[in-house]
């Protein structure tokens, strides 16, 4: 059983759950992922900014946070995935494309984490892109992964 849950501040984005959640169960399916409980929550500037503050030390709004709460062995996945709406709102305007595929982005990418990808190195962070541009692709959504350089 794929569960998904969502919350969101609806005032400073339209969050479209029902596609997300689809991406989020197509993401975990393809990760072979059995069983999940997922809870995404989309989240203002300020509280993206105190939680990347209290959890990693950086003293800023970043996009998404990731939460496993789950052992990477256990038979069940489960995880929280906090998603800055406003920095998704920023960088979709920045890079002339809808938020609603920068929302699909970020939660395919707090999903690649909870399922063990990583991308503090290079190598990592390509790989993981890759898998972003995989699933956006697969979704009919634009190709708006990073790109790293090697």
């Amino acid at each position: 059983m794929l569960r998904v849950s969502i919350a969101s501040p609806q005032e400073l984005v339209s969050v479209e759950r029902a596609p997300l959640r689809q991406i989020a169960r197509t993401v975990l399916e393809g990760e072979e992922v059995a069983e999940a409980e997922i809870s995404l929550a989309f989240v203002d500037n300020p509280t993206i900014h105190q939680l990347n503050n209290r959890y990693l030390q950086h003293d800023e709004p970043t996009d998404v946070l990731t939460f496993p709460l789950s052992e990477p062995t256990a038979r069940k996945l489960v995880g929280e995935i906090v998603i800055g709406a406003e920095v998704a709102l920023a960088q979709a305007q920045a890079q002339g494309h809808d938020v609603q595929a920068e929302l699909a982005l970020y939660v395919i990418h707090g999903i690649l984490h909870l399922c063990g990808y990583g991308d503090k190195t290079a190598a990592e962070a390509i790989k993981m892109h890759e898998r972003e541009r995989h699933y956006l692709l697969q979704q009919g959504l634009p190709d708006i992964a990073p790109v790293v350089e090697q």
